[in-house]
């Protein structure tokens, strides 16, 4: 078991700073998850951890022990790559077993290791096999099955579903996080997928630019989103962001079109005439004719089964987006920008505005 800190982890690439100063702590038995845009640095700083690149400035610090200078074998890590990286001469057997006898374990004991591995990951049958014999999910599995048998104090995963399909992805998902679960081993996983970042992170540290937007639980990130960036990247289909300005003694937010919209959790900092970004997702957002409804133009509809998302346009030329239960057709769509739902940010610095 262990626990990982990351203090003030800065790399360059020349005169390219990829990130600029991490702070994060991991604890004994958490799974964490890096979510961010591809070139967000979220893969340069599990290389860093992993000890695959070296950091400009900061420390990694592994149970309590600074590994930022130590090679990776001596880190007490393993790691799950993207491309499963075994070796396609040896069998299954000698794949998850190849690194345990480069230390010098006896046989004996590697045996135990390779079996009960493959029995916890049901691949006991295949052990036999060559790489080129197994599916994409069976190669993942023995990619994972070597890094069980080291029984590392770490384990980092580096995108290691996004060579599967949609349907194996999402078993495999859940294949995951019930392991990790039950061997109770601390856990970087990397991917750029915020789906599989929510249904596998205790928490989640969002990447933007080389810099931590948020390091949050995944329920948090959704509901109280630090900023914009945030906000549009968590959640699909993305929030809805609507230009506005601070009115009526901070308590409301007013449209380009003069709509008036009451914050229902009351005011925000700022003065009246504030540019605001305001945000409300897809899910959010209610129909039907009233006072206070803005008819959209209907642009485009993607039946989903039990759901449709339907894209339209107010006459003001706002794009707003609609996620609603069952069918919809039509060409027009009266919604309501519902308060009880809204999230406030700061239109200049897409920094949340709290009341």
């Amino acid at each position: 078991m262990a626990t990982l800190s990351l203090r003030d982890v800065r790399k360059s690439f020349g005169a390219t700073q990829v990130l600029h100063g991490i702070e994060l702590d991991v604890a004994d038995g958490e799974l964490v998850v890096i979510v961010g845009a591809s070139g967000c640095g979220k893969s340069t700083l599990l290389r860093i951890v992993a000890g695959l690149e070296t950091a400009t400035s900061g420390q990694v610090v592994i149970n309590g022990r600074d590994v930022t200078e130590l090679e990776p074998a001596d880190r007490d890590i393993a790691m799950v790559f993207q491309n499963y990286a075994l070796y396609p001469h040896m069998s299954v057997f000698g794949n998850m077993a190849y690194g345990l006898k480069i230390r010098g374990m006896g046989k004996a004991e590697i045996e135990k290791r390779v079996k009960a591995a493959a029995e916890i990951l049901g691949i006991g049958p295949l052990l036999d096999r060559k790489p080129k014999q197994l599916s994409g999910g069976q190669r993942q599995r023995v990619a994972m099955g070597r890094a069980i048998v080291r029984e590392p104090a770490l384990f980092l995963f580096d995108e290691p579903l996004s060579n599967l399909d949609a349907k194996l992805r999402v078993q495999m998902r859940a294949e995951i996080r019930r392991l990790q679960r039950r061997l109770g081993v601390t856990s970087l996983f990397v991917t750029h997928d915020q789906v599989e970042a929510m249904t596998l992170g205790d928490r989640l540290v969002v990447m933007n630019a080389g810099r931590a937007a948020q390091v949050a639980p995944p329920m948090e990130i959704f509901e109280r989103p630090a900023d914009t960036y945030v906000a549009g990247f968590i959640g699909s289909p993305a929030m809805n962001f609507i230009p506005a300005t601070l009115d009526q003694g901070n308590a409301s937010a007013r449209l380009s079109d003069g709509t008036l919209i009451r914050f229902a959790d009351g005011p925000r900092p700022g003065e009246a005439g504030m540019p605001l970004t305001l945000g409300l997702r897809p899910e959010h957002v209610e129909t039907g004719d009233g006072p206070d409804s803005l008819p959209l133009a209907v642009e485009l509809i993607e039946p989903l089964g039990s759901e449709t998302v339907v894209h339209g346009r107010a006459a003001s030329g706002m794009a707003v987006t609609a996620r609603l239960q069952g069918a919809f057709s039509g060409e027009s769509l009266p919604v309501r920008l519902t308060p009880t739902h809204l999230h406030v940010f700061d239109a200049e610095t897409g920094r949340r505005l709290e009341p």
